[in-house]
């Protein structure tokens, strides 16, 4: 009997990655609207709209084009582009209900299971507004959109842009244990299933719309779970009558994702209830397939 469990322990993956997209997953809106934006004098649409013209009049990654006025913008404004200053702009951003309380405990509630959550961020936002925000500790790895910086600390050109489709590959860097943005090559290696830290079978996705398509898509097709949620407070305009709950209803319609959500992280919320319900089952899963023939 022993034995018998001595090789149950050596095969169960005990393990759960849950990966977070961030605008829009976590914190209403995105994250430079906040203050960013308005501090270089201007109006949340024309910063969007400018970014989006710059990536069709150059052939531009969109990612690539939003860092670029960041920077251009905020010279003109005479607003800091320093990194302390970008920390400073994350530590405003304000977060949905639950959020700040919600990591701990659902990594309480998979450890009294015997099992071990990390939480991770995948994101096309800036990396160093994630890293000055409020919930930043709780996270392993933030994967995002950041600056590389001169000797003065201040930004100068990108040193990494996450793109919607470039997601992907950081669920790969979780699976294999990459902690890292730059290492292409254990990347591309050939890893036995049984050697990756956290299988697919293990991991978690939440995203909030279009963008986060492929890396949900992905997920599902590697056997992970794939949750879309919405901003349960929004409310339809005239010129957006399209809610965030009618686009991730199509998302799941499509088997794009596999279940839906309102982005409310409370205890006993239907997303914290979904959450734990999908723990449970990859504990199951674990406990079932780890056993010895």
């Amino acid at each position: 009997m022993r034995n018998l469990i001595e090789m149950i322990m050596k095969r169960l993956k005990n393990k759960i990655a849950i990966a977070y997209d961030f605008d829009g997953t976590l914190a209403p809106g995105n994250m430079q609207e906040y203050d960013f934006i308005p501090d270089l004098n201007m109006a949340v649409p024309d910063f969007w709209n400018k970014a989006n013209e710059l990536a069709k009049e150059h052939d531009m990654d969109e990612v690539l084009s939003y860092m670029f006025l960041m920077l251009h913008k905020a010279k003109k404004a005479n607003t800091s582009i320093k990194k302390e200053a970008f920390l400073e702009y994350g530590s405003k951003i304000t977060f949905y209900k639950g959020v700040e309380t919600y990591f701990d405990r659902i990594k309480k509630y998979a450890a009294e299971r015997g099992f071990e959550v990390e939480h991770y961020i995948i994101s096309s936002g800036n990396r160093e507004f994630v890293e000055g925000s409020a919930i930043a500790h709780h996270f392993t790895d933030i994967f995002a959109s950041g600056f590389m910086y001169d000797e003065e600390g201040k930004a100068i050109w990108p040193a990494l842009g996450v793109n919607y489709t470039n997601k992907t590959q950081f669920l790969f860097r979780i699976n294999k244990g990459i902690h890292n943005s730059y290492d292409n090559t254990l990347i591309n290696k050939i890893v036995d299933e049984e050697d990756k830290p956290i299988p697919f079978s293990n991991m978690i996705y939440l995203g909030d719309g279009e963008t986060d398509v492929p890396a949900m898509k992905m997920m599902m097709l590697q056997g992970g779970i794939a949750i879309a949620v919405y901003n349960p407070d929004f409310k339809p305009t005239f010129s957006r009558k399209r809610t965030p709950k009618d686009l991730c209803k199509e998302i799941v319609d499509h088997k794009r994702a596999n279940f839906m959500a309102p982005a409310d992280y409370s205890e006993n919320s239907e997303l914290d209830l979904l959450l734990k319900r999908c723990i449970d089952k990859i504990i199951a899963d674990q406990l079932l397939f780890s056993n010895p023939e």
